[in-house]
């Protein structure tokens, strides 16, 4: 505070008198500091998700982060789930400044959620660092062996690649008007527990929400991601010119009794919590495999 008031005080101090309006502008230049400095002393949370920014999941898990942090919104401008880890290369990317949230600086994107987390790190926020980025909350569940198709995780997972700490929010519930109420003080609590431990550079977490009442949920579990699977079909029809096209169904199948995955975790009411990575390496078989290293040719 006091850098800023310096030159007035060295004036002040020479017996020199100030008029009216070198005064007010004095104190609105020093004001505008210090909701500066107020603003740079909270974390800074980037939001992003897969369904879209006009989604009722996004804007839940905006005003949570608004309890907490600085809160920068960089979502895509249309429903984007399952796109995975995919990123735009063949077409410009857009980004438009809306007014979507009350008091939030919130820009929509063309692209995919991974596209939204790299330009949020190189375009809209390049001079900052981001203390946490928060995925969703997404509408359904991103347990098991979802995670690798989940645009919500994959945004979580990008940022994560970046070093920065990152959590993906889901709720088993798909319908549009899904009730986030009971996830909202979990969802805080998390966050907080995440900007304030040491040692989480570049941790992602994946965490689900089952879709109860407040009063019912368990508890929170920390645990493993399932061994499950979607048995797919695809549903063949025609359109106007005769030509096939085909609908992707499927069934999930959970082939993994543990009591200690996601699944059961949220089948018994719990929220499940799963610490994830983007190194896929199959460390248990790497060293059962030396042998190729023997190969020839």
């Amino acid at each position: 505070m006091l850098q800023y008031c310096h030159p007035v005080l060295k004036t002040l101090k020479k017996g020199i008198t100030l008029s009216k309006s070198t005064i007010n502008l004095f104190f609105k230049y020093t004001l505008k500091q210090l909701v500066y400095l107020c603003r740079m002393s909270k974390p800074l949370i980037l939001v992003t998700n897969d369904d879209g920014i006009v989604a009722p999941g996004i804007r839940a898990l905006v005003e949570m982060a608004a309890r907490i942090g600085e809160v920068v919104v960089v979502a895509p401008d249309s429903p984007q789930s399952a796109k995975g880890h995919a990123i735009t290369i063949h077409d410009p990317l857009r980004l438009k400044k809306v007014q979507v949230f009350d008091g939030i600086e919130a820009w929509e994107c063309s692209g995919t959620p991974v596209d939204c987390v790299k330009l949020a790190k190189h375009v809209v926020l390049k001079d900052r660092p981001i203390d946490l980025c928060v995925s969703g909350i997404n509408h359904g569940s991103n347990a098991s062996i979802n995670i690798i198709y989940s645009g919500t995780l994959s945004a979580a997972m990008e940022a994560s690649v970046e070093g920065i700490r990152s959590i993906g929010f889901s709720l088993d519930d798909f319908s549009f008007d899904a009730d986030f109420r009971p996830a909202q003080p979990w969802v805080e609590q998390l966050m907080s527990w995440m900007l304030q431990e040491n040692g989480l550079d570049g941790a992602l977490l994946n965490v689900n929400f089952p879709k109860i009442p407040a009063a019912q949920i368990q508890g929170l579990r920390v645990c493993r991601q399932a061994n499950a699977r979607w048995v797919e079909n695809f549903i063949e029809g025609r359109d106007p010119g005769g030509r096939p096209y085909y609908w992707l169904t499927g069934e999930f199948i959970n082939e993994d009794e543990g009591e200690d995955t996601d699944i059961w975790a949220l089948k018994n009411n719990y929220i499940s919590v799963v610490p994830s990575k983007h190194d896929l390496t199959n460390y248990g078989l790497l060293e059962n495999i030396t042998s190729l290293q023997n190969l020839t040719v």
